[in-house]
């Protein structure tokens, strides 16, 4: 039997969804509940019973970050269906129109700006907002990160414990701009307060009113700060989280040091590499400038300037301390990760009696988050993340899972124990951040039952599939005291991760 030619573009649509679905290790219930519609709107969708709807395509889209390819087999279908006798002439879609209702804050242009004088490093963050949203903004996170010696995380661990970032160091200040007259100082409000980051609410308020960020206005806001030369390290990043038209990086750094600036990029589709473009360098009295800028970066992409002065040899970052590269696994020690080796990855971790533990419970999650968001300076993590108490030196049965849909709340799981798995299993390629210097391929079920606890002691079910099994899998192994080595097929070599090819990219399924 032969189709239409709209039939089959319903099919591709119906295909592509599912293809990204999967590749993310989303249930089609998880994505309906990401994407705002009933739990069994993706099936029918997929299943070919309801025809795809611009909303609902662009919200796979977006929720997804399928790089275009859900909104792309979504026009093919529109333009056949509209082309059909006695149907309405649609006008071409314009740019930028794959943004779905409630996306929330765009970024049309960022001006990043870091000043190096004797006294330290002066950061100056100018960004242009637009809310293509359905409700009002009345903040903006932001984020400060200091890392002194980037190729020695030991090291840089130690001192910055040893001198902490500190809120009064920063001199904090920022203002929002509309362009129609004085700038609004803007009050702030800290988020988190760690020894070597920052997170930071700007609220679009000051002590004398409110000025929220309408959907459908634009605004200017600009933040700045100073860090002591002590504790920034030869390094400038900055990582694309919201939809950003624009990025621009601007060094000004001291001619007489003779600096020598490269960078490099990391995405959720590509391991790290250099920037396609490089930066452009000219001078200005007695100051080096170099300015780099790409247009319509991905989503999650990390974009990190790198410099060292050859008038001052001992600032190189590609060098630790004799010469020597640091491996991955250092990177993960440095940070606090237990590494392979230490007894207590091989204990059971002692379970939580809720609700009257509840407060502790908090509070090793809340050092779990912590070292995810620190873990997320380091590695793109395109599969997802996880961590578990043991791996950050506490024997308690509590483990954090982060999607690979940065979108996703990070799954808590506090005494889980499975209680039904699939019979039906693949073999992918896992790492651990406790082993973090190889990859090696391991068979897991598709789909895992788990039983956990919530903060009042209740208990629920939560059924997990392909990638997302295989993340909570591998915590609750941790939580029991295996690695992901235990698992393995007898005579199955690990691979060093210089070898390893699918940093980056998703488990297929």
């Amino acid at each position: 039997m032969t189709t239409s030619p709209l039939e089959r573009a319903a099919d591709s649509f119906a295909a592509e969804l599912a293809r990204q679905r999967t590749g993310r290790g989303l249930s089609k219930k998880q994505l309906a509940v990401l994407m705002g519609f009933d739990p069994s709107y993706v099936s029918h969708v997929e299943g070919r019973r309801h025809r795809p709807t611009e909303d609902f395509a662009r919200r796979a889209e977006a929720v997804l970050e399928a790089s275009g390819a859900i909104w792309q087999r979504f026009r093919e279908y529109d333009e056949l269906r509209h082309a059909r006798p006695g149907q309405p002439h649609r006008e071409p879609h314009l740019p930028g129109q794959w943004l779905p209702p409630g996306t929330g804050l765009v970024v049309e242009r960022e001006l990043a700006t870091l000043t190096y004088t004797d006294d330290g490093y002066r950061c100056v963050i100018h960004r242009e907002l637009y809310n293509a949203g359905t409700e009002p903004v009345t903040r903006y996170l932001v984020r400060v990160a200091v890392d002194r010696y980037p190729n020695d995380p030991g090291r840089s661990n130690r001192h910055h414990r040893e001198h902490p970032l500190t809120f009064a160091e920063l001199q904090l200040q920022a203002r929002r701009d509309d362009g129609g007259g004085d700038p609004e100082p803007m009050h702030w409000r800290a988020k988190h307060d760690r020894d070597a980051f920052k997170e930071i609410w700007l609220l679009f308020e000051n002590g004398e009113r409110r000025f929220p960020l309408y959907p459908g206005d634009r605004a200017t806001i600009e933040y700045a700060y100073s860090v002591g030369q002590e504790k920034w390290g030869p390094w400038f990043q900055r990582a694309v989280r919201l939809p950003t038209r624009q990025l621009a990086v601007r060094l000004d750094l001291p001619a007489a040091l003779d600096p020598q600036v490269w960078g490099v990029e990391t995405s959720l589709s590509a391991e790290e590499g250099p920037l396609r473009t490089a930066p452009q360098r000219h001078d200005e009295g007695d100051r080096a400038i170099f300015d780099w800028h790409t247009d319509d970066p991905p989503l999650n992409a990390r974009y990190r300037m790198q410099w060292r002065f050859r008038a001052r040899p001992d600032t190189d970052p590609d060098v630790g301390p004799g010469g020597a590269r640091v491996r991955p696994s250092d990177r993960m020690r440095g940070i606090g990760i237990v590494q392979r080796g230490a007894d207590l990855l091989r204990q059971r971790g002692r379970p939580f009696d809720l609700p009257g533990e509840e407060q502790a419970a908090r509070d090793v999650v809340d050092r779990l988050n912590t070292a995810l968001a620190r873990l997320d300076e380091l590695h793109p993590f395109s599969k997802g993340v996880g961590i578990a108490a043991p791996q950050l030196g506490i024997g308690r049965a509590a483990a954090v899972v982060r999607p690979p849909d940065r979108l996703a709340e990070p799954v808590v799981l506090i005494n889980p124990r499975v209680v039904d798995a699939s019979p039906d299993t693949d073999e992918q390629y896992e790492g651990c951040l406790s082993y973090f210097d190889h990859r090696g391929l391991v068979p897991r079920p598709l789909r895992l039952d788990v039983e956990h606890a919530q903060w009042d002691g209740s208990r629920i079910i939560t059924s997990f599939e392909f990638g997302m099994a295989r993340l909570v899998a591998h915590e609750i192994d941790h939580l029991e005291g295996r690695l992901y080595v235990d698992r393995m097929a007898p005579g199955v070599p690990l691979v060093p991760v210089e070898e390893y090819r699918e940093t980056g990219h998703p488990w297929r399924y």
